[in-house]
């Protein structure tokens, strides 16, 4: 049941079919953003949206959906609570296996001298032109500067996430509309450029460009795991 691009504002209860069985073109109204209403076309059972410039895409549950997560928000949220809960475990494993095997319990003077090594080590493994370098220091208007920094960065990765959601009828959306389905068949197809070839690259390309900052954002939680911090030198 191919309904797009004829206007019509009101939809009625169809059944959606099994999109295994039938496939993705069985279902096809016009759902989608940009819209040439003024309220865009709501169809729950479609199977694929399209939009004023007659682009599809499949109205479908994405990959983090079917794990259960309400979307690529709730995702980047709960990956990042098991990151950071990974961190601190990490190093709280590390500073009871340093305590117990009594390392760094020396004198008060080799004790400065050590954690001012170790200062200098945990700046050179940031970057010393990086403003999170503010961190560590022990001036407030250095944390607030880097703290402040922080929030910016992750608003900013915010609104991309929020972007990025599989909503067909929000304004806001990013989705590309990548599909087509011509008026002449039934069968709707991909014009997308997206390949597995691309997708390796881009995974080589990113993990070539982060993995000197995970490794040393790996070193610095092992450092800040020695005895010879204070506690609030190590978070």
């Amino acid at each position: 049941l191919q309904l797009q691009s004829n206007r019509i504002t009101g939809m009625p209860t169809i059944p959606r079919l099994n999109d295994n069985i039938h496939g993705r073109s069985t279902f096809v109204a016009d759902c989608g953003v940009p819209s040439d209403f003024d309220e865009t076309l709501e169809c729950d059972n479609c199977t694929m949206c399209c939009n004023i410039n007659e682009d599809c895409h499949p109205q479908e549950k994405t990959k983090v959906q079917k794990l259960g997560l309400k979307g690529y928000g709730s995702a980047a949220a709960a990956l990042s609570i098991c990151f950071i809960a990974f961190c601190c475990m990490t190093a709280f494993l590390l500073y009871i296996t340093a305590r117990c095997r009594n390392i760094g319990n020396t004198g008060t003077s080799e004790m400065m001298t050590s954690i001012k090594k170790v200062d200098m080590y945990a700046l050179s493994k940031i970057g010393k032109d990086s403003v999170y370098s503010y961190f560590v220091t022990d001036k407030v208007f250095g944390w607030f500067i880097a703290s402040a920094t922080l929030v910016i960065q992750v608003g900013l990765l915010v609104s991309f996430i929020l972007a990025s959601e599989a909503d067909l009828q929000n304004d806001n959306t990013d989705i590309q509309f990548t599909w087509h389905c011509p008026r002449d068949t039934d069968v709707c197809y991909n014009r997308t450029d997206l390949t597995n070839l691309g997708w390796f690259f881009f995974c080589v390309l990113m993990i070539a460009f982060l993995s000197k900052d995970m490794i040393n954002g790996s070193k610095l939680i092992y450092h800040s795991a020695k005895i010879t911090h204070s506690f609030k030198s190590r978070i």
